[in-house]
């Protein structure tokens, strides 16, 4: 069992150069070791800590098994990616950036259909015209069952996305989606709405610690001193 604490940043974007300046902010210094294109690193004030960089998303499969002890990552993945996350995880701490809401945008030209319940109300009128049921296009699959199951809406089908998701309505394979948005601009350049009473999760970059991880005195250390570090510079 190591007592080096394995610490999971996003591998690139703009949350990945966020969560580097957070932790420089805070006195923690995080270096690539070789290309600055490689996938390992560490934190120069602390030598026991081994920084890897992968994927947002994969991050929190990362903490879910238990293959890093600690993560920055947002909070919309670790709903999708781990169903029962208050189990598993713990969200130590919101960064305060990485702001996305996870939301149901229906096409503008729906003048009549404002919520959850105007969906339901016109479900069945739909699939007598259509003869099929709504089509929702997303890539947060487990959030749309949980809220739609919730809000008591069945008369759909989930279509996976793996492209523009706000695209699907205009080019006629699906007709609600379920995205991230965080201005809104571009729902509404495709002519969509976020309903009333539709956003699902209001997410932001969380640092998370792995129940799953091997822990020990020393890395419960080195995460103590992490979150001292972090209390003591707050998020910009």
């Amino acid at each position: 069992m190591s007592d080096r604490l394995k610490l999971a940043l996003p591998s690139k974007g703009r949350l990945m150069g966020l969560s580097i300046d957070l932790l420089a902010r805070a006195g923690l210094n995080v270096k690539k070791n070789g290309d600055e294109r490689g996938y390992r690193g560490e934190v120069l004030e602390l030598d026991n800590i081994e920084v890897v960089f992968i994927s947002a998303s994969e991050i929190a499969w990362y903490l879910k098994t238990g293959k890093v002890h600690l993560g920055i990552t947002g909070e919309d993945l670790i709903c999708e990616h781990i169903a029962d996350y208050k189990t598993r995880v713990d969200i130590i701490k919101p960064l305060g950036f990485g702001f996305a809401d996870v939301i149901v945008a229906v096409p503008d030209a729906w003048l009549d259909v404002r919520t959850m319940a105007d969906l339901i109300e016109i479900a069945e009128q739909f699939r007598t015209e259509h003869g099929r049921w709504f089509r929702v296009a997303t890539k947060y699959m487990n959030l749309t069952r949980t809220f739609f199951t919730n809000a008591g809406f069945t008369d759909y089908r989930i279509v996976e996305s793996l492209g523009a998701t706000e695209g699907t309505p205009a080019s006629g394979t699906a007709d609600i989606i379920v995205d991230i948005t965080t201005t809104g601009a571009t729902l509404r350049a495709n002519g969509l709405r976020v309903l009333d009473d539709g956003v699902i999760l209001k997410s932001q970059a969380n640092l998370v610690a792995s129940h799953a991880a091997s822990w020990t005195p020393q890395t419960r250390q080195v995460l103590n001193e992490i979150i001292s570090r972090l209390e003591a510079e707050p998020a910009t």
